[in-house]
């Protein structure tokens, strides 16, 4: 028999990621399901109009609005490294920020924490002056405003030193590493679109606090938060089906904000 760890738990999302005509997830679906919407602020993804739909949609709900900051990279969806200048990321950063709060007022809310995307969050698991100018950026917006992330990673070694909220966050949706680092996407195992699959790994994570590496060895985790990727094939059925397990397990999704 396990005993739950958390009573509680915020499942966040990728949403937002559309571009002009194009639409990569059922946000309406996806927003019916999770408690924080992590939006895309138009440069990895996302535009205005789809910023201010994501927003809309988010508010009517109760769902919290978080700012997904990446590279400027719409090509490559904002999936590749690129070596910019710390000083000049903080900029960026500040723009989609302010970008997506400014949109969210319009629809009654307001950005209430900040997760990088893609490459940037991989980079700020290890890059010093990229993790750095995240901190930065969010602690010259709001000192007050939390960060989501991984733990152990140099974002949140950056964080405390500047007094921010970090908030570890785990993805059962993704392939771990033995070291604790997600698996890169083009390795085996780092995309798992089986519902049950993602969904009992959420449940042993919360209750646990385990989840299993590609090696098959098990990592201690304490999320916060547990993410899903709308980009996944099946996203809609995969945060249904963790909603539900996770209610049947006895801890009621909430967010952290």
């Amino acid at each position: 028999m396990t005993t739950s760890l958390a009573t509680t738990i915020d499942l966040n999302c990728d949403l937002g990621e559309g571009f002009g005509a194009w639409r990569v997830a059922d946000d309406e679906a996806l927003l019916d399901t999770v408690t924080a919407a992590n939006i895309a602020c138009g440069f990895h993804a996302g535009d205005p109009r789809t910023m201010r739909r994501a927003c809309e949609a988010a508010v009517r709900r109760g769902v919290s609005i978080g700012a997904h900051v990446g590279y400027r990279d719409l090509a490559g969806f904002g999936r590749r490294f690129l070596d910019v200048d710390p000083d000049e990321l903080v900029d960026d950063l500040l723009y989609q920020l302010g970008a997506l709060d400014a949109i969210a007022g319009t629809a009654g809310g307001e950005v209430r924490y900040v997760k990088a995307h893609g490459a940037l969050y991989n980079a700020i698991a290890t890059h010093d002056g990229h993790a750095w100018a995240v901190v930065e950026a969010v602690w010259r917006y709001d000192p007050q405003m939390p960060v989501l992330g991984q733990p152990g990673s140099r974002l949140f070694a950056h964080a405390r030193e500047a007094g921010l909220v970090a908030v570890p966050e785990a993805f059962p949706d993704r392939g771990y590493l033995p070291d604790g680092l997600l698996a890169p996407r083009q390795h085996p195992g780092a995309v798992l679109t089986d519902p049950a699959e993602v969904a009992h790994r959420c449940v042993r994570l919360v209750t646990e606090g385990r989840i299993e590496a590609v090696d098959g060895s098990a990592l201690e985790l304490r999320p916060g938060s547990l993410c899903l990727h709308g980009d996944t094939p099946g996203a809609v059925a995969i945060a249904t089906a963790v909603r539900s397990a996770l209610v049947l397990a006895g801890v009621q999704p909430r967010s952290f904000v």
